[in-house]
């Protein structure tokens, strides 16, 4: 482990310390902002539990605010979930189009942008470092105590292992860390936001550990899970459960491995319990958590 390695962890696992666990009778509000990688787009979890949030913009969709939800109900946490996610959008383009569904009073904010961040200029965080601190800004006057996340997802194996792709020829994990760099600026640069939820580096640890394929284009290697979806770009049912996972510990302030391997979400969309529970530990791991003794 690298010196600098240790002590984003050792900040992180700081940060989620202080993040206040909500009580089983204190109901919260949660509001998720983002595209088909919040929505669970080309998996089970699309349409899962679609009548436990409120899709502000009417599409159906349960996506990963509805496996955040199943997971608070498990650990007895009342959330009210709501979303405004639609498929293929920046976060400037939910600024412009959606900001006084987005601008209110809500508890916690978690924004996902593009894949890219910029789909004209993969990689570049400018358009980001504009959009996601002014609605950071308008979610936080509607309420001060607000805290906002940014989501940092996963590489796209599609962009790394095709010619076409901007990352192409790199290592899986690049395209991952370097959206998380981006990020970090962004929320640096902003005293509206509260931290950056490291989604594509759970996923990193995910692969890196064994436990999913870093390479779907040559075959999934047995007992392991396939992270992403059929076009390599968006995620699996398994890739979504890790990305709820994560947003779920870090905002809850639970422990995702307190959720086991009987958990609720898993089974119903399919996953082996095994996976589930290793996922779990990902996550865990992920958000600097100590070891279970």
């Amino acid at each position: 482990m690298t010196i600098s390695r240790f002590l984003n962890g050792l900040l992180l696992a700081t940060a989620l310390a202080a993040t206040p666990a909500a009580r089983a009778d204190e109901p919260r509000s949660i509001l998720f902002v983002g595209n088909s990688f919040t929505q669970g787009a080309n998996s089970a979890v699309l349409r899962y539990r679609v009548d436990t949030v409120t899709d502000l913009n009417g599409g159906g969709v349960g996506g990963v605010p509805a496996l955040f939800r199943r997971f608070a109900e498990q650990a007895g946490q009342d959330w009210t979930v709501s979303h405004e996610l639609r498929g293929g959008t920046t976060l400037a383009q939910h600024l412009a189009d959606r900001l006084d569904v987005i601008a209110r009073p809500w508890d916690v904010v978690v924004m996902q942008d593009y894949s890219v961040l910029d789909p004209q200029h993969p990689g570049n965080p400018a358009v980001t470092a504009g959009s996601a601190p002014a609605l950071a800004a308008a979610v936080s006057r509607a309420n001060s105590d607000v805290r906002v996340y940014l989501t940092a997802t996963w590489s796209r194996a599609d962009q790394v292992y095709k010619p076409a792709g901007h990352w192409y020829g790199q290592p899986i994990a690049k395209m991952a860390l370097d959206l998380r760099r981006a990020l970090d600026g962004v929320d640096a640069a902003s005293t509206d936001i509260d931290g950056v939820l490291p989604v594509g580096e759970a996923w990193n640890r995910a692969m890196a550990e064994g436990i999913a394929d870093p390479n779907p284009y040559d075959g999934v290697a047995f007992g392991q899970v396939d992270l992403w979806s059929y076009d390599q770009y968006h995620a699996s049912a398994a890739g979504y459960y890790l990305e709820a996972l994560v947003v779920f510990g870090r905002v809850t302030g639970v422990d995702p491995r307190s959720l086991g391997r009987k958990e609720l979400a898993a089974h119903e969309i399919g996953l082996d319990p095994r996976i589930a529970e290793a996922l779990q530990r990902v996550a865990a791991e992920e958000l600097g958590l100590p070891a279970a003794p």
